[in-house]
């Protein structure tokens, strides 16, 4: 199976519960449509590693950075101001930080999705 047969598979890093989610997703999308969810989706997507190194950044003096790449900006500076709450909230995201990008990730596909569904 190639990219062209399933573009879900040209993600870096997609979780089996986000290739399922997506499947489910746009199987109501006509080609155009589906095209234009994948435009919007890739840029707006973030990769679980990235959030994990993003993670790995709070224990190095930069805490909060992964929750401003999933748009919590209160989370972040809360995060950024008492060092990951004193690096127990960093230790927390760390263990989760899949579900952290999957949480975001569903909500950017809910969004490309309601993008493409007004596209013609």
């Amino acid at each position: 199976m190639n990219a062209y047969q399933n573009p879900y598979m040209s993600f870096d890093g997609i979780t089996p519960e986000e290739y399922t989610f997506l499947q489910q997703a746009t199987a109501s999308l006509t080609g155009n449509q589906a095209r234009t969810f994948m435009s919007f989706y890739a840029s707006k997507r973030r990769n679980p590693q990235d959030i994990m190194f993003a993670t790995l950044a709070g224990f190095l003096g930069v805490s909060g950075v992964q929750r401003f790449m999933t748009d919590q900006i209160g989370m972040g500076i809360l995060y950024f101001f008492t060092a990951g709450f004193c690096f127990i909230g960093t230790i927390v995201d760390l263990i989760n930080y899949k579900t952290i990008a999957n949480d975001y990730n569903r909500q950017m596909a809910y969004e490309s999705f309601n993008i493409a569904k007004m596209s013609n």
